[in-house]
Order: C-alpha cells, then sequence, then structure tokens
C-alpha cells in the first residue's frame, strides 16, 4: 500500500525547497512545510479549487 502523495507541486518553481502541494489518493491535501503543515479534506480543497476558478480568489499583491 502506498501512503506517499499521488502528486506533489512546489510552491517554488526554482528550488524543491519551498512549500509544496501534496495529494494524496485518500483524498487529503497537504499544504505547506514543517512545521506549518495544513491538511485539507477532498471537499475543502475541492471547494478552494473552486473560488479559484470563480474568480473569487486572486494574487495578493504586497506594499499595495
Amino acid at each position: 500500500m502506498n501512503t506517499g502523495p499521488q502528486k506533489i507541486v512546489s510552491l517554488c518553481p526554482e528550488c524543491s525547497a519551498c512549500p509544496a502541494v501534496e495529494i494524496y489518493e485518500t483524498g487529503a491535501v497537504k499544504i505547506g512545510e514543517e512545521p506549518n503543515i495544513v491538511t485539507l479534506s477532498a471537499s475543502q480543497w475541492n471547494e478552494l479549487v473552486r473560488a479559484v476558478k470563480a474568480g473569487l480568489l486572486e494574487e495578493v499583491h504586497h506594499g499595495v
């Protein structure tokens, strides 16, 4: 039984030491890096994806 993530997407394409999104076969999704990791259920992740696709979430600009 494979307990590792099915898919990993780095949040920093420049390196592999930055936070990542890990998607597991169970539907759980982990975001972050130790010790700051949050685990979302499949329904929570899907709601986040829906919000992004609907334009409810957008890029954050520092110093604005």
